[in-house]
């Protein structure tokens, strides 16, 4: 491509149209980059000289789509480019015929009917073989398609070429459905809601109450289309325990006089009773099924509570995921669990809860989950503590006119993604036209953002979702006919900038190795923090809450790499991988320590509030809990929210415990070859939450980045960290030191 030449034309800047009109009236800047862009692909010679020519065409300080068109095709018959010409008219004819495929419906049902990996595979959480999944990808697929015609054309243009992301079109816009929430419950059950016929009150008991979690959740995840949590829910359900023991201390001072043997025996079946409904609770969140088509994604946020009844229920629900689910114990996918560390609480072994964490790391090194919150850092990057609402979607610290904290029944209107390599690759190693071209993809995302925005504040109702805005679960309650904005606006939530691909920008620029470069990381992580900027002037002009969203890409790392292998060809360490890498994160396919990438990192959350995780990759680390403890106890003060990936897979056929071999077709036992889902059980983190690939595949670009990753912790390393751990403990118990 020719030498990139910005704003500069032939007839200087002080001539050069200020705008530019697209064809459904959206104004943009004038950007003469664009039109070089265009005449690149055109693959003519020189296209910043044509694009020159073509831009000394056009008079005034405003032109439309339509002029820019004339002055395109009037260029290439002055000079000659016949072919150009053609090549110009061909793409226009078959953008039109492709817009009309893909908002035909007949069309996306006659792929789904094919089985199109990228339609079946796009949710690992979905099972296409089941009729209700089925159902529900039928309606998505007519959904997609009709609500590309919802939006402004230029923003479904951007979407189908990928340059930008317009999340769950399978739900939205078509219907005004909000993304993911964090549920109140403790209003739910004070005041007692209703779900379809049933008017429910508060419950009675520590089962009860976990009866009417999975209902609510059930229909919460049937009215929206993200995940939910449940906070703090060891404090949420210790009263409801305590219900259980004042019944059981009651039956004790019938039949047994020693006042003793009385509390002895209503603390043993009270803890009987929390280990039952936690059981329950995981169980019963495993075997539901939404009208959405899969198992809701649920979280479960728990550690701080330090009653009695706090305590036990943070020990069961570790317990239950240690013993696992079926006669093969198998590994739950659902609820993810969140553990929260905090010193004075879990942190360090004096702190009373400390056993609990023992207990957690146990139940890291054997299941994955739970991933944990740190106290300091989430504070420092969210405003308060709290868990995020599903996988990782952080709200900011919000206060109401009474000026009381609310986190609980607040939730996320949606998310765009920004396709940041496309940027780059683009711009062809010139950061000054980088910055330029983000600042218009960033008008177009927002633009975008405000699509998702209005459906939700001009078109929902109380009626739609009672669940959300009737009976309690978004932390108010409405009545049929009301607007539902003030659920959404003043900040209450959020609305969610999403970005991937970091490492292939500073690969675009720096070359592949880059992490390692000052120049390089700051450059990166000026790109989030002016997403950061954007969105809080965004925020100051609207009332909405929009906030950068470290983006899951579950599927968009496949497809935004498979449109720009089409655009780019196989450009090496860029698309040649066939997966973007997620948001911030350390390149997969390197193994720093975990301390080096968690330092690399740790600064893109503070400009990333709306939503991040961080995971390490290590060795079998059932031997030494100690070394995942030495990397939880480093990241405490630095790191908000890291995740654990370890391998826990397991051949029933064979009896192998480990890490399965990633094959094209998916993973198998490397000692037996078994890959049949009845008989083995392979779990691999996803994205956020985990996954089961063999019971539900995921796509292609997943699958790749998944088979990429490398260990950040060697067995040798993980023993001596270990063993390091273990002496410092010795150490600060004999009062040596505590460092």
């Amino acid at each position: 491509m020719g030498t990139l030449i910005g704003m500069a034309t032939a007839k200087g800047e002080e001539f050069m149209p200020q705008q530019f009109v697209k064809r459904d009236g959206a104004v943009y800047p004038f950007r003469e980059y664009k039109l070089e862009l265009v005449f690149a692909a055109l693959e003519v010679e020189d296209p910043g000289k044509v694009a020159a020519v073509t831009a000394a065409r056009l008079t005034g300080k405003r032109v439309t789509a339509q002029q820019v068109e004339d002055a395109v095709l009037a260029t290439c018959e002055r000079l000659h480019l016949t072919e150009a010409r053609q090549r110009y008219l061909d793409y226009k004819e078959h953008r039109a015929q492709e817009f009309a495929k893909q908002t035909d419906p007949t069309a996306r049902l006659e792929r789904l009917v094919k089985g199109d990996p990228t339609i079946i595979h796009e949710n690992a959480n979905k099972d296409s073989t089941v009729f209700s999944t089925r159902r529900d990808l039928t309606a998505g697929t007519v959904g997609k398609t009709l609500g590309l015609t919802m939006m402004p054309p230029h923003i479904a243009h951007a979407h189908l070429k990928g340059v930008i992301h317009f999340h769950d079109l399978d739900y939205s816009p078509l219907e005004p459905y909000s993304n993911c929430c964090l549920i109140d419950f403790e209003t739910m059950f004070r005041d007692g809601f209703k779900i379809g016929n049933a008017e429910v009150e508060r419950p009675k008991s520590i089962q009860t109450a976990v009866a009417q979690i999975v209902q609510v959740i059930a229909s919460v995840a049937s009215q929206q289309y993200g995940g939910c949590t449940v906070d703090h829910i060891d404090t949420l359900l210790a009263p409801y325990a305590m219900m259980n023991y004042a019944k059981h201390q009651h039956t004790a001072q019938k039949y047994i006089s020693e006042k003793e043997s009385q509390e002895q025996y209503a603390r043993e079946r009270t803890v009987k009773d929390i280990y039952d409904a936690m059981q329950s609770l995981e169980y019963e969140i495993n075997t539901l099924f939404t009208t959405n088509g899969q198992t809701p994604f649920t979280s479960v946020g728990f550690g701080l509570g330090t009653s009695w009844a706090s305590r036990e229920i943070q020990r069961a629900i570790l317990q239950v995921r240690i013993d696992g689910l079926g006669k093969n114990h198998r590994t739950a996918i659902f609820p993810k669990l969140l553990f929260a560390i905090k010193d004075g609480i879990n942190h360090r072994p004096e702190d009373p809860n400390y056993d609990i964490k023992q207990l957690a790391i146990e139940c890291a090194t054997k299941r994955m989950y739970p991933d944990i919150l740190n106290y300091p850092p989430i504070v420092a990057i969210t405003g308060n503590f709290k868990s995020p609402m599903g996988c990782r979607s952080f709200l900011p610290k919000w206060t109401d006119e009474d000026g009381r904290e609310v986190n609980d029944g607040r939730a996320n209107m949606g998310v765009v993604t920004l396709n940041l390599p496309r940027i780059a690759m683009e711009a062809h190693g010139n950061q000054e036209l980088f910055w330029t071209m983000l600042e218009d993809r960033l008008q177009l995302a927002h633009e975008a953002l405000m699509v998702r925005v209005k459906r939700i504040r001009d078109d929902a109702r109380p009626e739609n979702a009672p669940i959300l805005y009737k009976y309690g679960a978004f932390g108010m309650k409405a009545k049929d006919g009301e607007s539902v904005d003030r659920f959404y606006n003043h900040d209450r939530a959020t609305v969610s900038l999403g970005y991937i691909g970091l490492y292939e920008v500073g690969t675009a620029f720096f070359g592949p190795n880059w992490e390692h470069n000052e120049t390089a990381h700051a450059f990166t992580v000026r790109v989030v923090r002016v997403l950061n900027e954007h969105c809080k002037r965004w925020a100051k002009e609207s009332g909405y809450h929009f906030s950068v969203y470290s983006t899951p890409s579950e599927s968009l790392t496949d497809r935004f790499c498979r449109l720009d292998t089409q655009r780019f060809g196989k450009v090496r360490d860029i698309t040649d991988k066939e997966y973007y890498t997620n948001s911030f994160h350390y390149d997969v396919r390197k193994h720093p320590n975990p301390f080096e990438k968690l330092t690399f990192e740790m600064e893109y959350p503070h400009y990333a509030t709306a939503g991040f995780i961080h995971y390490c990759e290590y060795p079998n680390l059932r031997q030494n809990p100690k070394a995942l403890e030495a990397v939880w106890d480093w990241s405490y003060d630095k790191i908000g929210y890291l995740g654990t990936n370890t391998p826990i897979d397991k051949c029933y056929k064979c009896g192998f415990e480990g890490e399965f071999a990633a094959t094209a077709r998916g993973f198998q036992c490397p000692d037996c070859g078994n890959h049949d889902p009845q008989t083995c059980d392979c779990v691999k983190r996803t994205c956020g939450y985990l996954g089961n690939p063999l019971q539900r595949p995921m796509v292609h670009g997943r699958h790749e980045e998944i088979a990429a990753r490398v260990k950040h912790l060697s067995p040798t390393m993980a023993h001596e960290m270990a063993s390091h751990a273990q002496s410092k403990q010795r150490d600060v118990r004999g009062g040596v030191a505590d460092d």
